[in-house]
């Protein structure tokens, strides 16, 4: 049994998405962000970074933090989602660290200027504007001749595709990125991604561009 403390954020949402792929047996503890629940001192017992989300493996122990190394771990313990090893391997990291990196702090980062505090930080709106276009380009180019991010389904695409979900805040059209939208649409008509996508509670459906 997987124990997961998490709350409907991106981040979040990869993990929940991840379970229903893989399958996993998992209880879901609420950490609600938005009244500073991850600061409580429970909490932060778990994790001292004061995160989530947060996974408890109760048949190892392992206590885990930082979403990517979470679908990692998941992804080894199943031996799904994830190939064993070469150049497969290697890519479906490579796309893992890029959204970690790249694609989902600018995101973040969009989240607050252009949606949040929308007018207040001209400067921060035009650059992370920007950003935000220049990695959907470098999503729309990838996608240009695949099925998925690394030519099959895997963690990259889990990891990737619950930051697209939130392109309304991005101030993006996925109608300008046609690889992109396909993709997101085929991912999001997926039942695990649809189950995973309402935990720890439904907020709204899936995001339809």
């Amino acid at each position: 049994m997987i124990d997961i403390y998490t709350w409907p954020t991106p981040n979040g949402l990869k993990i929940s998405i991840a379970l229903e792929e893989l399958g996993l047996p998992y209880r879901v503890h609420s950490i609600n962000i938005e009244k500073d629940e991850q600061f409580a001192p429970a909490f932060v017992a778990i994790n001292p970074a004061a995160k989530i989300p947060v996974i408890v493996d109760q048949d190892t122990g392992t206590v885990l933090t930082e979403s990517s190394a979470i679908l990692v771990y998941l992804a080894e313990k199943t031996g799904r989602l994830l190939p064993e090893g070469g150049a497969a391997r290697l890519q479906v990291l490579e796309w893992l660290f890029w959204q970690s990196a790249s694609f989902g702090p600018t995101l973040g980062y969009a989240h607050y200027f252009l949606t949040y505090h929308a007018g207040a930080a001209p400067f921060a709106e035009t650059r992370f504007g920007a950003d935000v276009r220049r990695l959907y380009e470098t999503l729309e180019r990838r996608l240009n001749g695949r099925e998925f991010v690394v030519d099959v389904y895997s963690i990259a695409d889990i990891a990737v595709w619950p930051w697209v979900s939130r392109f309304a805040r991005h101030r993006i059209s996925l109608d300008d990125f046609p690889e992109t939208r396909r993709w997101y649409l085929v991912l999001g008509n997926r039942p695990a991604i649809q189950r995973g996508y309402r935990i720890p509670h439904f907020t709204a459906g899936i995001p339809l561009p």
